[in-house]
């Protein structure tokens, strides 16, 4: 949570000038930003740089209870080694100037060459502060150095030239190192047995340094064996009589309480006779995330370590996290009817799902000869006593742990399944979580920023791990062993699945083929674009100092923030500027848990370990999707120019257009969903993306500026969605015109650049072959 230089009482340097001038000063709020000025020479870290905000009344207030989520958001930021892959630009002015003037022409992004990289989008004026802002539009690369331009082609409000720097401010501003937390941790996982550093080892397997079998799945539970022939178990779909899954779920930590645990019947929508067994399972993982015995764990830096239970403790850049224990997590295991070995597919659940959502978005893998395994997100599938009974033709019930993942964090005495109900900020098990007080109400937690990043890294390791126990034989009782020895093991996730699979796709060259369903990014994003936004809210509500600023947006707060192609914007709403720095603060720090970040390094900049055998992926997206919004999918496709992997599900053109149509892959009440079931299938057995569903899949995508508007009213204007039929559906309005760029620099001739991207753009080309898809003309 940043703060305004007005806000603070901070003093200011300004340059005086006719006209309005750039501010040049020495202090956060009084300069372009971002700035290395804001960093030390830090040798522990990849950059050899670490930001450093100044404390005490310089870069930012004293803090104390009322505003102490202010210092806590700073030295979150301190431990970064560079600024934001996309960053939030600011330019503070002595006055106003006329926002139609700012283009890519006068507000841009160069290299050090000079040369022209991204303009800024999302362009805002904030009258109180006299400061001009917008977000860079390309993704930019990681730890590499990168220069603000502002000119005096910025107009101000009489229409006259602002003073930029005697014509031109140019400060130069380096990059972090996002995703090589994950990468390393990823390498850390593969290192020989032997090897100290091997993660298996320092997490804590058994004989981890001389075997991989601690990795093992377990069908066994005591002397009890959970694995069933699919043909003896009861459907579970409804109607009369017991049902033949049934989930029992721990939601209270005192077993007195008459809530406790609460049971519900499992959908099994997989066709009846396409599968062999169903096998519920376990295996460790390494845990990265703190998980303290109390699990109330929530200090500051600098206090007691700065443990925190639901984060991954930040190391510098040049180190590997270091995994704190391993977990033992649940699975599921879906089998062919046919004879082992089977080629699998892993399962990734959506937010506040679990991996009993295998049975609803399979159907017709097992028919193909795939099996699929699904274990739980970091932080869902309820408490760890949760169940499941399974009851068989005859009347057999068996009953067994299940392993839920979720923690009572927040000191409530509940668990919830991921996320707590309206009202309830916490995020039990997934982040760190508020903290519940005496009276009600909530104190936020000492790491404000984190948002979902150590769950989304969380549940890429495990995702990881399961893959690498698969590698170590998965022997399953009464099946085989080793059932998937020397087949491909794929991926598929929908929604939260969708967005750590696709991190998942940039990290581990274990997995080389992936269906992405409805993923997008980044989160905070995601949040208020959608009916996440009251989650957001209470967030906001309990920050200290409160940011809920009300104005005429949904659940009590206004951001005055215009989406990508939406005009520049004035912010009118007192406060809207302080919620755009936390959100922009948010997506800094959480880069390294976030999808835009990985999806370049599944092909655009591929790592060495698949750069020569492209991976094969594709991409599910909904049209007006209002839980993972349209814009948000166009940023992660933007980031890995993957628009030709796209398919696009026409919801307007169905009968059931006026649902939110995000869950299409496994609700099946939308119109969508067989088709889509049909085409993973497909694209799971033979590698291709198939039209399935003619009229409603645009495959690829025929339009991709239809992913940059919501096609349902901004929730900043007060409206609740709501979905029109095709025709009256549309289009999203073209993008405008923003202005002609600079050219190259005189020194840095442009023919080699140019067929420098000629030749890498033919080279991807060539070795995606038959796999990439024509775009249709726009």
């Amino acid at each position: 949570m940043s703060v305004s230089i007005a806000a603070s009482g901070i003093g200011a340097t300004t340059v005086a000038a006719a006209g309005v001038s750039v501010v040049q000063g020495n202090h956060l709020g009084t300069r372009i930003f971002p700035d290395n000025f804001f960093t030390t020479a830090d040798s522990a870290q990849v950059s050899g740089l670490r930001v450093n905000f100044r404390g005490a009344g310089v870069d930012y207030p004293g803090c104390d209870s009322t505003n102490y989520s202010i210092c806590d958001t700073f030295a979150m930021l301190n431990h970064l080694d560079g600024f934001d892959l996309q960053p939030r630009v600011t330019v503070p002015l002595t006055g106003a100037v006329a926002l139609a003037s700012v283009d890519d022409s006068n507000f841009y992004i160069t290299d050090d060459s000079g040369r022209f990289v991204s303009g800024l989008r999302q362009l805002v004026f904030d009258p109180a502060s006299k400061t001009l802002a917008g977000i860079s539009d390309k993704l930019l690369t990681e730890d590499n150095s990168f220069h603000v331009v502002v000119t005096s082609g910025i107009k101000d409000s009489g229409g006259n030239q602002i003073f930029a720097c005697s014509g031109t401010c140019n400060v130069r501003f380096t990059t972090r190192t996002a995703s090589k937390e994950l990468v390393d941790i990823r390498k850390s996982m593969d290192l020989p047995p032997s090897d100290p550093n091997n993660a298996y080892a320092l997490a804590g397997f058994p004989n981890a340094t001389t075997t991989t079998n601690g990795r093992k799945a377990s069908f066994q539970q005591g002397s009890m064996t959970t694995v069933f022939p699919a043909s003896t178990v009861l459907p579970s779909v409804g109607g009369p009589g017991p049902a033949g899954i049934v989930r029992t779920d721990q939601q209270r930590t005192t077993s007195t309480d008459p809530n406790y645990v609460s049971s519900s019947v499992v959908p099994n929508l997989i066709p009846p006779g396409t599968t062999g067994y169903y096998a519920f399972g376990s295996f460790l993982s390494p845990r990265y995330q703190h998980a303290s015995l109390s699990g109330h764990e929530d200090n500051p830096y600098g206090v007691n370590g700065g443990k925190t239970d639901g984060e991954i403790p930040p190391v510098p850049t040049t180190q590997t996290a270091v995994p704190e224990g391993a977990d033992r997590l649940g699975l599921i295991v879906v089998t062919p009817k046919t004879a082992p070995p089977w080629p699998v597919a892993i399962y990734g659940p959506g937010f506040t799902r679990s991996k009993y959502d295998i049975f609803v978005t399979a159907d017709y893998n097992a028919s193909l000869g795939i099996a699929t395994v699904a274990t739980d997100p970091s932080g869902h599938g309820y408490g760890p006593n949760s169940t499941t009974t399974i009851t068989q033709s005859g009347g057999t019930t068996t009953t067994f742990k299940s392993f839920g993942r979720g923690r009572d964090l927040d000191g409530d005495g509940k668990i919830f399944g991921g996320l707590g109900p309206a009202g309830t900020p916490t995020y039990d098990g997934v982040a760190p979580s508020a903290h519940v007080q005496p009276d009600g109400s909530f104190l936020p937690t000492h790491k404000p920023i984190d948002g979902l990043s150590s769950g989304l890294i969380q549940t890429v390791v495990d995702n990881m791990a399961l893959g690498r126990s698969i590698q170590a034989g998965m022997d399953i009782p009464g099946v085989g062993n080793n059932v998937f020895q020397g087949k491909p093991i794929m991926y598929y996730g929908l929604s939260f699945g969708g967005i750590y699979g696709t991190m998942l796709m940039g990290t581990d060259p274990l997995f080389h083929q992936g269906l992405l369903n409805v993923p997008g990014g980044p989160i905070a994003d995601i949040a208020r674009l959608s009916a996440f936004r009251g989650n957001l809210a209470d967030t906001l509500r309990i920050a200290k100092p409160s940011l809920v600023n009300g104005g005429p947006g949904l659940n009590g707060f206004t951001e005055d923030l215009p989406l990508r192609n939406n005009p520049p914007r004035t912010i009118t709403d007192a406060g809207a500027q302080q919620i755009q720095e936390l959100f922009g603060e948010t997506d800094w720090y959480d880069r390294s848990g976030s999808p835009e970040t990985f999806a370049p390094r599944i092909r655009l900049r591929p790592d060495p370990a698949w750069a020569g055998d492209p991976k094969n992926v594709a991409f599910q997206t909904a049209y007006g999707d209002g839980t993972v919004p349209n814009p948000t999918a166009g940023t992660l496709y933007r980031a890995g120019d993957l628009f030709d992997r796209v398919v696009y599900y026409r919801n307007d053109r169905t009968a059931t257009y006026s649902k939110d149509p995000h869950g299409w892959l496994a609700d099946p009440t939308l119109f969508g969903r067989t088709s889509g079931e049909q085409q993973l299938g497909a694209f799971l057995s033979t590698g291709t993306i198939v039209p399935t569903g003619p009229g409603i899949l645009e495959t690829p995508i025929a339009n991709p500026n239809n992913l940059e508007c919501l096609h349902y009213p901004d929730p900043q204007t007060g409206q609740v969605q709501v979905r029109q039929p095709f025709p009256a559906s549309g289009d999203c309005p073209a993008a405008p015109s923003h202005g002609t760029p600079p050219g190259p620099p005189a020194n840095v001739p442009e023919a080699p650049w140019s067929l420098m991207l000629l030749a890498t753009g033919l080279l991807s080309m060539t070795l995606m072959g038959r796999r990439r898809l024509r775009r249709a003309p726009a």
